[in-house]
């Protein structure tokens, strides 16, 4: 075990046993970024991956007790968590209602530097993100963690807990239906 791994251990131990805050903020502080960006490239919009980001630690630090790192490390476990939240979140009616309601921010038409780049990403990044909803959970998280969070079928398989080749076999089938639904929507 690595001394960054006893590290992060010695802290989730400290939060598990005594509710030390202070080993809460810095495991917090390790991961915020890199959780907050893996909402953001599936929402790309701001608040929304704050708020999302927010919730996922919530709900880490109070499932922490449930954490077993002799099922998957930290990391993985937490991708887990953020998977399933963010699967839940496009679920939801809040998603639903708001999705048709929010209009484009005018931060974004200020600081992009060509911003019909940006819009014709945000709508390309928007209409697969409709497609993959539609999908089944398993198939959701899969292209979530391999799209957004760069993971390998390897790590995929430990977040799931599911065989390396069902990963491969669920992901490339869907990456054919994705392809096929995304250009009968983009011929409309």
């Amino acid at each position: 075990m690595s001394v960054y791994m006893a590290t992060e251990l010695k802290l989730i131990k400290q939060i598990q046993r005594k509710a030390n805050q202070s080993a809460a903020n810095s495991l917090i502080s390790k991961y915020y970024h890199e959780i907050y960006a893996y909402m953001y490239k599936q929402t790309m919009n701001k608040e929304l991956a704050l708020d999302l980001t927010q919730d996922i630690f919530i709900h880490v630090l109070q499932a922490i007790h449930s954490f077993d790192e002799r099922k998957a490390s930290f990391r993985t476990w937490l991708y887990k968590l953020a998977t399933n939240k963010i699967v839940d979140y496009f679920r939801s009616r809040h998603y639903k209602v708001n999705h048709f309601l929010t209009p484009i921010e005018e931060d974004d038409v200020i600081l992009a530097d060509d911003f019909t780049i940006q819009l014709e990403y945000k709508e390309d990044v928007a209409k697969i993100t409709a497609i993959v909803n539609q999908l089944e959970v398993h198939t959701q998280q899969i292209f979530r963690l391999k799209f957004f969070a760069e993971y390998t079928f390897s790590e995929i398989s430990a977040v799931l807990g599911i065989p390396e080749s069902t990963v491969k076999t669920k992901y490339y089938s869907m990456i054919r239906k994705i392809k096929k639904q995304f250009e009968e929507i983009s011929d409309e």
